[in-house]
């Protein structure tokens, strides 16, 4: 995982296969992160990467392989709202608390069959399971 130090940038093999394709404000909000909670969780680097998927979440989503901007900052999903003893699932990236009509340009976007039929909640699963083959795909 990423180590970066003052004005220094994580090397971009050391990051995640999904933020090596995304653009550097995502890398570098992952890479700080991640290298923040290092430190305060004793060198715990599952803890330090849930922790930099959270701070990533809060600005970004997961569109197919990549991170990009999500329009207004803030939680993702219930998981993201409620913190860290939060039992509720993750959305995988996908901003849950996104309208449905964003959702449904994502899933355009990823060309995700059956769109139109599917409620707010069947939209979030779709773009996790896009997404997911997406990432598998690019890895290839």
């Amino acid at each position: 995982m990423p180590k970066t130090g003052k004005n220094q940038h994580a090397r971009k093999d050391e990051l995640p296969s999904t933020l090596q394709r995304s653009e550097q404000k995502a890398q570098d909000t992952f890479a700080k992160t991640y290298d923040s909670a290092l430190e305060s969780y004793s060198n715990d680097e599952s803890r330090a990467a849930r922790a930099a998927y959270a701070s990533l979440k809060h600005s970004y989503e997961k569109v197919g392989d990549h991170w990009e901007p999500k329009g207004k900052k803030g939680p993702s999903d219930k998981r993201a709202e409620e913190g860290v003893k939060s039992s509720k699932p993750t959305a995988g990236g996908v901003d849950a608390n996104a309208s449905k009509e964003h959702l449904l340009r994502l899933a355009r976007k990823l060309d995700v069959k059956g769109r139109s039929k599917m409620d707010k909640g069947e939209l979030v699963k779709a773009l996790q399971k896009a997404n997911d083959a997406a990432t598998r795909k690019a890895r290839e």
